[in-house]
């Protein structure tokens, strides 16, 4: 099974989350600042390696919460 990690709202999700694409676990690349975007949303895709390949996906939605 191959993960990926798709359509993030609000793009610039893509530039600080990642998702290793060999166990779905899902990493912070970069620092995220409460006051510049409080929640991240995309779409997780696990595709198996089958013929014809099957896949499925979830959606998760990361809410950044002000430690002060």
């Amino acid at each position: 099974v191959t993960f990926t990690a798709t359509s993030f709202i609000p793009p610039s999700g893509r530039d600080v989350i990642s998702v290793n694409p060999d166990t779905g676990e899902i990493h912070l690349t970069g620092a995220l600042d409460f006051e510049e975007v409080s929640i991240f949303d995309f779409r997780i895709e696990a595709r198996d390696h089958g013929t014809p390949p099957l896949s499925s996906h979830c959606i998760v939605e990361l809410e950044v919460l002000d430690v002060n």
